[in-house]
């Protein structure tokens, strides 16, 4: 009997959740080492949520179709959401230490370091926000990538460049996310939903207000 064209398409292997959590970790880290006048929250906040995080993605994986994980990615995505909206504040928060003195803007290298923060904080994540909402998830994406991809990498625009089964997995999220903040417009992966277009809008003029103030003040300083 000959076979069908779905046999012929390779299992695709679930998607390890160790690059996620690393990001999480990232994070958490970068939180703890944000000077006070860049803080939001009281200092307990964020980390508790981020470990709640990380204890929501443990739990959606190994990524499969179920009201279980659906309700764990749910939740993920919520507290990725608050990650999110902190690190926008916390650039807030370093655009009016700018404009107004503070303590960190009276040293280069603690003005430096504070906007490296902030930025990176950003990047990783926006890292988690792409990779949690793109075609539905990574359950999703490892059943049946979408016809109609909210993110198309190159490999989906030119399938010839991919191998058989392939998925974006976290790093391709990462690296969107470094791109978007360094290029402040799209590189290789191009935004196709409305979702897309904005979180990869509000990143580029993130990036562009950090780097920018943030370098120039710390030139203004030096000299």
């Amino acid at each position: 009997m000959g076979s069908s064209a779905a046999d012929d398409v390779p299992a695709v292997r679930p998607e390890a959740s160790w690059p996620a959590l690393a990001a999480v970790v990232a994070v958490l880290v970068l939180t703890l080492l944000r000077p006070p006048e860049m803080r939001v929250a009281p200092v307990w906040v964020l980390p508790t949520l981020e470990i709640g995080l990380i204890a929501a993605l443990m739990a959606s994986h190994p990524p499969r179709s179920g009201p279980r994980v659906r309700r764990w990615r749910t939740i993920s995505i919520v507290l990725v959401g608050i990650v999110v909206a902190d690190t926008l504040g916390a650039t807030a928060h370093l655009i009016d230490v700018l404009i107004k003195g503070g303590d960190t803007t009276n040293s280069a290298s603690s003005l430096l370091a504070a906007g490296g923060i902030v930025w990176f904080s950003n990047v990783f994540a926006f890292a988690l926000l792409y990779w949690l909402l793109d075609g539905g998830g990574v359950a999703a994406r490892t059943v049946r990538m979408p016809d109609a991809p909210d993110l198309a990498f190159p490999q989906q625009l030119s399938p010839e460049l991919a191998p058989p089964g392939w998925r974006p997995r976290f790093y391709d999220y990462a690296y969107l996310a470094v791109t978007t903040s360094t290029a402040f417009s799209p590189t290789d992966v191009m935004p196709l939903k409305a979702w897309a277009k904005l979180a990869m809008g509000v990143q580029s003029l993130v990036s562009l207000a950090v780097l920018g103030l943030v370098v120039a003040r710390a030139v203004n300083v030096l000299t």
